[in-house]
């Protein structure tokens, strides 16, 4: 018999995530420490890592991370990519062997830039034709899955509890100035290793603390624009739209947090006549791609990182900051247990982004 205070109930999945404004490189040991501490908030199927600045050689290549079912997969993928890409440097990724990460697919790793040919060819710069290659190798060759495509960063997961995950692949032998993980608890969808987090496109990551009651029509508004959503968990659809809302529609971060998170109109009403036109017409525009449901967010992107709660926040999410490090976290026990003493610890307010950058670009996190 349980005694009063002794009931634990997770509010579902674990986030965590170590930013240094200064770009200062250190290894995965600190992101594994911090997201283990969260251990009941998974259930073990499914957790994942983004590092950034972790390929300071290869930097200028994008790093295509491919989960394969069989040779035969393997062997027809490397044929596209050899077509449409230089191939610079291909490997497997290291990994540990532990009984407690099974079934592993085929795990490689290929450093590539687009052909100079091919990308004439196409007429779209190499972000576009990039993520044309990525979409189209995720749906038309079965048995492959690029599960990361950015450049001078990597995603590593799996089926498992995310520090098994983190043992599996080594994660003490990368460094990297911006990490995130996640430690899942689907609810409603399978646990299988495409399905884990971080759900990355290039540079883009996210781990996410929720479940979208949008989804279906955040995902038929999203493919209208060659997007694809195949890997079965509501999270995905959130990558292709802030890829849609940064890159190809040129929003900012903060607008892109005003349209997934959109302000009530009741809200809006309250705001000056400036800032009302701005709202309501990213309401109207984008109106279908609004989501609904509880969730916080972290979105990794090269240069830096930012947080986000749903309107109302229905998931829990706070951050801590000491000297040029930013630490952000589903629960505080995930922060103090890497940095004691901080200079500022809080909490961000439902749906108002708390964005941090590289020295040299802006902060916003009041």
């Amino acid at each position: 018999m349980n005694k009063e205070g002794q009931i634990r109930i997770p509010s579902g999945c674990a986030i965590s995530g170590i930013f240094s404004r200064s770009g200062s490189r250190f290894d995965g040991e600190r992101i594994i420490k911090s997201i283990s501490t969260m251990h009941d908030r998974s259930n073990g199927l499914g957790g994942g890592f983004a590092g950034y600045g972790i390929y300071p050689d290869y930097k200028d290549y994008y790093a295509f991370h491919i989960f394969y079912d069989s040779t035969a997969a393997k062997e027809e993928c490397e044929k596209l990519l050899d077509r449409r890409f230089d191939i610079i440097n291909l490997s497997k990724i290291p990994t540990r062997k532990t009984n407690r990460i099974t079934d592993e697919p085929l795990i490689w790793r290929y450093f590539v830039t687009p052909l100079p040919t091919k990308l004439s060819e196409s007429q779209l710069d190499e972000d576009e034709f990039t993520t044309r290659c990525v979409i189209h190798i995720n749906t038309k060759v079965p048995g492959a899955y690029v599960f990361s495509s950015g450049k001078n960063m990597g995603v590593f997961k799996a089926v498992g509890f995310p520090e098994d995950v983190g043992y599996f692949y080594r994660l003490e032998d990368y460094e990297g100035h911006c990490w995130t993980a996640h430690g899942r608890y689907p609810t409603n969808t399978p646990g299988w290793w495409g399905g884990a987090h971080p759900f990355a496109l290039r540079d883009f990551s996210i781990v996410h603390n929720g479940e979208i009651s949008s989804y279906d029509t955040n995902r038929r508004y999203i493919e209208m624009f060659g997007y694809r959503c195949t890997l079965l968990t509501d999270t995905e659809v959130i990558t292709y739209i802030v890829d849609f809302l940064l890159r190809k529609r040129g929003l900012t971060l903060e607008e892109t947090a005003q349209v997934i998170a959109a302000p009530f109109w009741s809200t809006i009403e309250k705001k000056p006549p400036e800032e009302q036109e701005i709202l309501t017409y990213l309401r109207n525009t984008f109106s279908s791609l609004l989501i609904t449901g509880p969730f916080s967010v972290l979105l990794g992107f090269s240069g830096g990182i930012m947080a986000l709660n749903d309107r109302l926040k229905l998931r829990s999410m706070v951050i801590g900051e000491k000297d040029d490090m930013v630490y952000l976290a589903s629960e505080e026990c995930a922060i103090r247990v890497i940095a004691p003493e901080l200079d500022r610890f809080w909490s961000p307010k439902g749906g108002e982004p708390a964005i941090f950058t590289l020295n040299g670009g802006e902060n916003h996190a009041d």
